[in-house]
């Protein structure tokens, strides 16, 4: 509340009140996922016609998709069997950077679909391993 009255940072040099019905809006805010950007549009009274949001998990995309190669190469070796408790082990490696992953791929917690496909140097499918991909 001390921050939402604070003159020095809400005066209208800051924060600009719609007089009348916006037809666009782009807001950024800073979260423990990363930066958060929405984008909405709106018809003449106001209703949402287009919404484009970027979200902390779309910014850090490239870095997760390293970790998880990184994971997966140090875990998978020739002896390993794959199974699904290595896939959670491998998902761990995004979970620093999104530990809400259900929240940004809109699944139910729980359910968040991972493919493992191991590869021979060749590119030949030798094994996959999935869950929850219907």
């Amino acid at each position: 509340m001390e921050l939402a009255t604070d003159s020095e940072i809400t005066g209208e040099e800051f924060r600009v009140l719609p007089t009348e019905t916006p037809d666009e809006g782009v807001g950024s805010v800073e979260a423990p996922r990363g930066t958060l950007t929405h984008h909405y549009w709106t018809d003449e009274r106001g209703i949402l016609t287009k919404v484009n949001l970027i979200v902390g998990t779309t910014n850090n995309n490239a870095a997760i998709n390293m970790s998880v190669k990184k994971a997966a190469q140090g875990l998978i070796t020739k002896d390993v069997e794959i199974k699904e408790g290595l896939l959670n082990t491998i998902e761990m490696a995004f979970r620093a950077y999104d530990p809400c992953m259900a929240c940004a791929t809109h699944t139910l917690p729980g359910q968040m679909p991972l493919e493992v496909t191991l590869r021979a140097p060749d590119g030949e499918v030798i094994k996959q391993l999935a869950q929850n991909l219907d």
